[in-house]
């Protein structure tokens, strides 16, 4: 019974951890990295092919981004997640092989002109597609038997539409531990969706420290601070400019524009349009409605009950189409522009920025975390110049910062969530936070609620019965791989999983009947023979 942190140790992106117990091989959120690779996160220790099952936190692409990845490389167990967490997944993962796709391509061609070698895609539309038909939805709250080894049960984390804590119970011939994985803990009074609930009891807890060394101050009325930004950059003749999550934040700024709206929080100028410039935002907003009763708070419940929609509102356009984003600049009106993607690292918000970011007239508003090293991250903290499309362009845009809509919790409600666990846990495990925040928020949890903290670094394991570090991973910081050159080996390495796939179905096949052992035989040595030659 042991745990192995493979990816958002010491770092806030590319959340997967990865747990056998018995003869049970699982992994809690498999998702992609974002910005710069602080340290090198691990490859899964074993093929994907023997990997049972995976539990999915969230949608946020962090967490649930290299699931086609995965299936790609032979996985085929099944994949837990609430029905929201699915409903979500299901056009985030295609989107993000839409962008893969898109960037390759737009890559190949550079690269032929400069006679390189050309890339590939890390995975594509096919593998988001077909990944998707091992989802297993479940509800909050029920307690599932997945086999006799694991049982797991999901409650609202308070981050996101379907998003979860998962209380995980391991059993091992006598033994059984439980383990706990927080996701992303919310900070509460969210206008859409529930209060992060908390867990009483565990074994092991996995807590994300994002915000874990500072305080939110929210600002009383968001809609009023947003009203605010809003009347100065019209009245200069500007665009606002927002990059956001498709997922959660642009629900949330809809809601609150819609306030603005509806409370007439700005002066002769309530007739603005607002863009939502997004095709997997207008998508996720349809989800947002099929899944009112068990994600949305009871304040949006109870405006949905009076017939008014806590997202819509008079001059909300949509965008779809690339004619449709393109023609949002041509227009000279003074008007709202949301786009993804949040950290302005790909997606259309990048047409826009180039467009916007040279005019002094406008505002960029950041509305959400930026992980360093990203575009975001540099204008959030005083850019002059950046390149956008091999260009350079000049910041003269008002650069501002909302973070008191920030979807993950601050430290306090951190501390309060992990402070809910009633007896005193074997160890906590501090994950998914920027490499000095996650040694200073165990620190706090030691100091504070006397809990054994830890920061595993990534390719550090755990043994689950006695509590010890029985493998040091990597705790030397690293410069990030070139991407291009990661691309160009994708298409091998998916024949060396697809070989290791191969040797785990050999392997799974002994004690069958000899004349299909034979016959299977037969047929691998047919395909050797056709490539030997």
């Amino acid at each position: 019974m042991k745990i192995e942190f493979l990816g958002a140790a010491h770092e806030v992106t590319g959340s997967c951890h990865y747990v056998e117990v018995g003869n049970k091989k699982f992994l809690v959120d498999c998702g992609m990295e974002q910005g710069p690779d602080i340290y090198e996160n691990q490859e899964i220790p074993v093929n994907a092919a023997e990997i049972d099952y995976v539990f999915v936190t969230h949608a946020h692409i962090d967490h649930s981004g290299l699931l086609p990845l995965l299936y790609s490389h032979g996985f085929r167990g099944q994949i837990y997640a609430t029905e929201a967490t699915t409903e979500l997944c299901n056009i985030m993962l295609k989107d993000s092989a839409h962008i893969q796709t898109f960037e390759a391509e737009w890559k190949n061609r550079k690269a032929k002109r400069a006679g390189r070698e050309e890339v590939t895609p890390l995975y594509t539309v096919e593998d988001a597609m077909g990944v998707m038909e091992h989802f297993c939805p479940v509800h909050y709250h029920e307690k599932y038997d997945i086999c006799p080894e694991i049982q797991a049960r999901f409650v609202d984390a308070g981050h996101l539409l379907g998003s979860s804590s998962i209380e995980i119970w391991l059993h091992e011939g006598t033994e059984s531990r439980k383990i706990v994985f927080s996701g992303d803990v919310g900070q509460g009074n969210k206008p859409l969706i529930k209060e992060p609930e908390f867990v009483t009891e565990a074994d092991y807890v996995l807590i994300e420290s994002t915000y874990g060394d500072r305080e939110h101050h929210a600002p009383v009325d968001f809609a009023k601070e947003l009203a605010r930004i809003m009347q100065e950059t019209f009245q200069s003749g500007g665009n606002v400019v927002i990059p956001a999550f498709s997922v959660g934040r642009t629900q949330e700024i809809l809601y609150f524009i819609r306030r603005i709206k509806e409370e007439h929080l700005m002066t002769n100028m309530e007739n603005f349009e607002v863009y939502m410039d997004s095709p997997l935002a207008v998508e996720a907003t349809a989800i947002f409605h099929e899944n009112v009763s068990e994600c949305f708070s009871e304040e949006a419940k109870k405006l949905i009950a009076e017939g008014k929609n806590p997202i819509r509102f008079p001059g909300l356009k949509m965008a779809v189409s690339s004619d449709e984003s393109k023609m949002i600049n041509f227009d000279m009106k003074p008007k709202v522009i949301i786009s993804a993607s949040g950290m302005c690292e790909a997606g259309r918000i990048r047409h826009h920025l180039k467009h916007n970011l040279w005019r002094p007239e406008c505002t960029i508003l950041f509305v959400g975390y930026q992980v360093p090293g990203t575009l975001g991250h540099s204008l959030l903290n005083g850019a002059r110049e950046v390149k956008l499309f091999g260009e350079t362009v000049n910041v003269e845009a008002r650069i501002e910062n909302l973070p008191g809509i920030s979807g993950h919790g601050d430290k306090n409600k951190l501390l309060q969530w992990v402070g809910a666990i009633e007896n005193k846990p074997q160890k906590v495990f501090v994950v998914h936070g920027d490499d000095g925040v996650c040694d200073s928020f165990a620190a706090m949890i030691r100091d504070t609620h006397g809990f054994d903290a830890v920061a595993p670094y990534p390719g550090d394991t755990y043994d689950l019965l006695t509590g010890e570090c029985i493998q040091e991973g990597n705790h030397q910081l690293k410069q990030k791989k070139c991407p291009s050159n990661k691309a160009v080996s994708n298409v091998f390495a998916r024949l060396v999983a697809a070989g290791e796939r191969l040797m785990h179905v050999i392997q799974s096949c002994e004690g069958m009947a000899n004349k299909d052992l034979a016959k299977f035989a037969d047929q691998i040595n047919a395909l050797c023979d056709k490539w030997n030659r």
